[in-house]
């Protein structure tokens, strides 16, 4: 094998490996978002806040 075809794999393994960290933290950083959301909502139940009109998706 040349060097750069030993440079090509390497750059190809680092891509990798930045994409998976990426998939990992975007996964963390969804399932916290939704546990928010959700502890939210369930407080707005709670409180007697049914008409969900004011915000933009409802």
């Amino acid at each position: 094998m040349t060097s750069s075809t030993v440079l090509l794999v390497l750059a190809g393994l680092a891509a990798l490996a930045v994409a998976v960290v990426a998939i990992k933290i975007a996964i963390k950083l969804a399932i916290r978002v939704g546990i928010v959301s959700a502890i939210v909502l369930a407080g707005l139940y709670t409180a007697g806040v049914t008409d969900l009109s004011f915000l933009p998706f409802f």
